[in-house]
């Protein structure tokens, strides 16, 4: 799970790749690493999760999820004034 969401593992492998791609090695070697410990539950930073979102801008199909409720959790950020 990523910030609550379930993410299948191949899916976390392929977002660790996106992520690096698009220049977020740090968040990238986060998931990469909770991969390896078999990690259940990872929790993500704020920046983290917007690194995510931007990473998923053309996510695959296993990732859309995760990308509509990062999304949503930005928007409301937003709203909130706390971005």
């Amino acid at each position: 799970m990523l910030a609550g969401i379930p993410v299948r593992d191949q899916d976390v492998l392929e977002l660790a790749r996106l992520l690096r791609d698009a220049g977020f090695d740090e968040t990238a070697e986060k998931l990469e690493e909770g991969y390896d410990r078999e990690t259940k539950i990872l929790a993500l930073t704020i920046p983290e999760r917007e690194a995510i979102l931007r990473a998923l801008e053309d996510c695959p199909d296993g990732l859309a999820e995760l990308r509509t409720v990062r999304l949503r959790e930005h928007e409301g950020r937003v709203r909130e004034g706390l971005v």
